[in-house]
């Protein structure tokens, strides 16, 4: 049984994975980079990746768009507006999106207290 109370949060590999995540489990939400919005998911938020050292390096640079997105999901599932959700799946085409929602769960205070790694 999990005692973890933060909410799951799934990186996947690819989008044949996709289908047989939301499959499995309960009301899902969904943070991805794609430009279109995917079917079957309680709540759907889209960021875009940030170049590394854009405004300078993170230290300045405050919290990355990733972390802003998980802070929207969960906004949204606090307030109702999204629907209720109990996992996300990140489904991102590139590899820095992915890798920046890796470090959000890492790094972001935030998101390190609402959300852990699956």
């Amino acid at each position: 049984m999990q005692t973890d109370p933060r909410i799951p949060v799934t990186i996947l590999p690819d989008g044949d994975s996709l289908a047989a995540w939301l499959g499995a489990d309960g009301p899902a939400a969904l943070l991805t980079d794609a430009a279109e919005p995917l079917p079957g998911f309680a709540a759907t938020e889209r960021f875009a990746p940030r170049p590394a050292h854009r405004f300078g390096c993170a230290c300045c640079a405050g919290r990355s768009a990733a972390a802003v997105a998980l802070d929207r999901l969960f906004q949204g599932r606090a307030r109702n507006p999204a629907g209720w959700f109990d996992r996300v799946a990140v489904f991102a085409a590139s590899v820095a999106a992915r890798q920046e929602v890796a470090a959000a769960l890492r790094e972001d205070v935030l998101s390190r207290a609402r959300y852990r790694p699956a």
